[in-house]
């Protein structure tokens, strides 16, 4: 496979890369984002771009492309309906055309989050915005999905971007297994989730809002 990621220097693109990277059956992953990776691997190309919501000179990168694992996302935490929509419905949703017009059949996953509201009227801001951009990625594209994890817990050494964040996550840490075995549909990891996409990638899916045991 050919796979794209979108935001894989974040908590959850990095799960995917390394993910994407371990798999016998990916022969080549591209990144897209305003930073590299900082990694080195025979399979990995990073394109660096100014701004993700322009992707012209990416067009022909994404010609034949299997899979796209759209990670892009931040805190709706003290940002503005516009800001965030610009991040969160605007960058996604410029991917997800291009790929309508140079490669249809992708494997688009776009990485929302439990509590999206499908129905883009809700009163919580972040969720309105994210059940928007899942309506249209599902329209657009004929393989599009929305994945909407709960609680994520980074293993083999991924980390948050978010020092806040990363702190929750190494006291939260230890609880871990406990919290797998309690609630098994709301908790999942980097590493699992990434697994889980790819799984979607080869194997297709009859839902297509992807949570609980289909990212667990």
């Amino acid at each position: 496979m050919r796979v794209v990621i979108f935001g894989a220097t974040g908590m959850v693109g990095q799960g995917v890369l390394r993910e994407c990277l371990l798999a016998e059956d990916v022969r080549e992953v591209l990144t897209i984002g305003r930073s590299p990776t900082g990694q080195r691997h025979p399979k990995l190309r990073e394109l660096t771009v100014a701004d993700v919501g322009e992707l012209a000179t990416a067009r022909d990168d994404l010609v034949d492309v299997d899979a796209c694992f759209y990670c892009l996302g931040v805190s709706s935490v003290g940002m503005s309906e516009a800001a965030y929509t610009r991040i969160s419905y605007d960058y996604p949703l410029a991917a997800a055309r291009l790929f309508a017009e140079v490669s249809p059949q992708v494997t688009f996953v776009y990485v929302s989050g439990v509590g999206t509201d499908s129905s883009g009227q809700g009163r919580v801001m972040w969720a309105r915005v994210k059940g928007r951009t899942e309506n249209e990625v599902l329209d657009l594209l004929p393989n599009g999905y929305a994945a909407r994890p709960g609680y994520i817990q980074p293993t083999h050494g991924v980390t948050s971007r978010t020092r806040l964040y990363r702190a929750l996550y190494v006291v939260a840490s230890p609880l871990f297994p406990v919290l797998s075995r309690l609630f098994p549909n709301q908790v999942t990891s980097t590493d699992r989730l990434g697994q889980a996409m790819l799984r979607v990638a080869r194997e297709g899916s009859p839902r297509r809002v992807l949570a609980g045991p289909d990212l667990a």
